[in-house]
């Protein structure tokens, strides 16, 4: 599938309200593997509608991407704090994360891991400017069904400040 025709279904998939899952599973399928150089920088996220409850957690918590500085320098929760300001969510995700290159449903695709949760997050390449995730590991499926998500590119780094002050 070419980069171009990747990025049409992706919009059809998020232009939907609720999506099919097995619709998901069959558009990740023909997408190819990221690689971990593809990961580096910043980057805006957002859920693919299926009705899992981390869509909720995510909002909730004002999750507005990921950061990739190096293999063992992951910010995997970057979220906006009440003043605006962006941080990383370290209590949520119990530590930041790391990249390897994993094998996930047949392929070694770049996959992020976190450090103080069985929870791995695996990329495949939707164009050169957005990638496609699956949220995978213990206590992470509900109802056997994965957490799916997007990644685009931001315009620009993210600077990170401390997390909010407990009220």
């Amino acid at each position: 599938m070419s980069p171009s025709a990747a990025r049409n279904r992706l919009d059809v998939l998020r232009s939907r309200e609720r999506g099919d899952t097995a619709e998901l599973d069959a558009f990740w399928k023909e997408l190819p593997p990221a690689s971990l150089d593809d990961l580096w920088g910043s980057w805006q996220g957002a859920d693919l509608a299926t009705g899992h409850p981390l869509s909720k957690l995510l909002g909730k918590v004002g999750w507005v991407g990921k950061h990739f500085g190096g293999p063992l320098d992951v910010q995997p929760l970057v979220c906006r704090a009440p003043d605006g300001s962006l941080f990383s969510h370290r209590e949520l995700g119990k530590g930041e994360a790391s990249v390897w290159m994993i094998e996930f449903r047949g392929e070694v695709t770049a996959t992020m891991a976190y450090d103080g949760a069985p929870t791995f997050d695996h990329f495949k390449k939707v164009d050169d400017r957005t990638l496609m995730g699956i949220m995978n590991g213990k206590n992470v499926l509900h109802e056997g069904r994965h957490f799916y998500f997007v990644l685009e590119r931001a315009s620009a780094p993210f600077a990170l400040g401390p997390p909010p002050a407990r009220a």
